[in-house]
């Protein structure tokens, strides 16, 4: 028996449904409504087609990380994948790009509700704002992670009621003649004047929305059985893509153009007052500003738990620092902390700034991971031999490849260059981890509660390292 003190694991606290509650917390559906007017304008007025394209992009992914999280019951999610079956340097760097896109939506969400705030009470200076509100969500992710999911349940049910209302006001509208004068119409999906690669250039927006279903593998130690991780993955996808469609289409039937919008950055106030009145739209603000708060509890959450796992791997004094867990709360303290830092940069960001740097590593790991499926199962596993593992094992994460390839190389080309900077800033921190790729990266999967890392073998089955 080892004298050494066992290390403080992460509480397994989280069922099936809070994990989904998480996950559609982090997609934030009523993002449909904020970003309307920029991708009716992308995409000439055929959103849900751009939502579409993006969720079917999106459903091969999710089978490969439902796959993969089966083989690596870890919460490092696309960083673990890639380290085991390609190569540690190249998890660190697919970690490293994914780590940009995580890091900053905690950011991003703490900025809007800044903005929110900002219009409503212009003479308090928009710094106390976010620092109240980061220092909330840091105190909530720190203290409790089963309070941090009851609560954002709680925020989504909400944005879920309000979308439902929106529906059934604009359901009523649509009968009356409004927009496009019925439901049932076929133009919010296609219509003359309307490109394939338009469909794409929204679907590139819109995918930000989906980023949150892959998030839930980073809650795979803490969940009470791992098993129900991939089943959650899949639900989370599926319900916030339905969502965003549903909503999507009536908003398209009821407003087919821009006409009689006087702010088309942001959306969301003037379709809420156009629908169903003053009162209608503060309710809908309210849920808007519901949905950053669930957003922020679940990226922040997930972001963290990326930032303990890439840490537990490494040596040093900054690798104990960042994967240190409370042992009173479970919690992965430090690394909880350092991401409310990193969100106070909200005080002084731009939406736009911050905006434009998203996408290009969250779309670098979806492609990464499809490619962990074909390389563990076809090529190391050589499960080929047959027309349905040739599907499972090639063919599905093959499309699935393809599309977020083509989803990453139409980004805005702001989102290209921050990425590729970050992306070069990894490559240096690389080169010094490894002494010039003379040290090779360790790779410490789930600990087990008795201080010993579990242990995966070249086929994939995680076995009990003390044997």
């Amino acid at each position: 028996m080892s004298s050494n003190p066992a290390p403080t694991a992460l509480r397994r606290s989280l069922g099936l449904w809070a994990i989904v509650g998480l996950g559609l917390g982090y997609m934030t559906p009523m993002t449909v409504f904020d970003t309307f007017g920029i991708v009716t304008g992308e995409t000439n007025g055929v959103v849900p087609s751009a939502y579409l394209f993006a969720l079917v992009a999106m459903v091969f992914t999710a089978i490969s990380y439902g796959r993969m999280t089966r083989v690596f019951p870890s919460a490092g999610s696309a960083y673990t994948y890639a380290s085991e079956t390609i190569h540690p340097n190249v998890g660190f760097l697919v970690g490293w790009s994914s780590l940009l896109d995580y890091l900053l939506l905690p950011l991003v969400n703490a900025l809007i509700v800044r903005l929110y705030l900002e219009s409503f009470f212009p003479q308090v200076p928009g710094w106390i704002w976010v620092v109240g509100y980061v220092a909330a969500i840091t105190a909530m992710n720190l203290f409790s992670m089963s309070s941090t999911s009851r609560v954002n349940g709680i925020l989504v049910a909400f944005q879920i009621v309000l979308i439902g209302v929106f529906v059934a006001l604009t359901w009523t509208a649509l009968n009356a003649g409004a927009g496009n004068g019925t439901a049932f119409s076929l133009a919010p999906l296609f219509h003359s004047g309307v490109h394939l690669g338009a469909v794409i250039g929204g679907a590139t927006v819109v995918c930000f929305s989906f980023i949150g279903f892959d998030a839930i593998t980073m809650y795979t130690e803490e969940a009470k059985d791992t098993k129900t991780v991939p089943k959650a993955i899949v639900l989370a996808l599926m319900i916030g893509g339905a969502i965003f469609f549903v909503a999507a289409w009536f908003a398209q039937s009821r407003f087919p153009t821009l006409a009689g919008f006087s702010f088309t950055d942001d959306t969301l106030p003037e379709i809420a007052l156009k629908t169903g009145g003053l009162l209608f739209q503060i309710l809908f603000i309210s849920a808007a500003v519901a949905a950053a708060v669930a957003s922020s509890l679940a990226s922040h959450a997930s972001v963290s738990r990326m930032i303990y796992v890439m840490a537990r791997n490494g040596n040093g004094r900054i690798s104990r620092t960042l994967s240190y867990v409370h042992p009173k709360f479970r919690t992965p303290a430090t690394a909880v902390l350092l991401v409310g830092a990193v969100s106070l940069l909200a005080a002084a960001f731009t939406l736009e700034f911050v905006s434009s740097m998203i996408n290009f590593g969250a779309l670098i790991a979806f492609t990464v991971v499809n490619a962990t499926v074909i390389i563990h199962f076809a090529i190391r596993r050589k499960q080929f031999r047959g027309a349905k593992q040739v599907v499972r094992n090639i063919v599905l994460p093959a499309i699935g490849m393809v599309l977020t390839g083509v989803l990453w190389a139409n980004l805005h080309i702001d989102a290209l260059t921050y990425g590729l900077i970050w992306l070069t800033i990894g490559i240096i921190t690389l080169v010094v981890l490894t002494r010039a790729f003379r040290r090779r990266l360790g790779v410490k999967l789930d600990d087990d509660g008795e201080g010993d890392p579990a242990v995966i073998t070249r086929e994939g089955a995680p076995v009990d390292s003390a044997r």
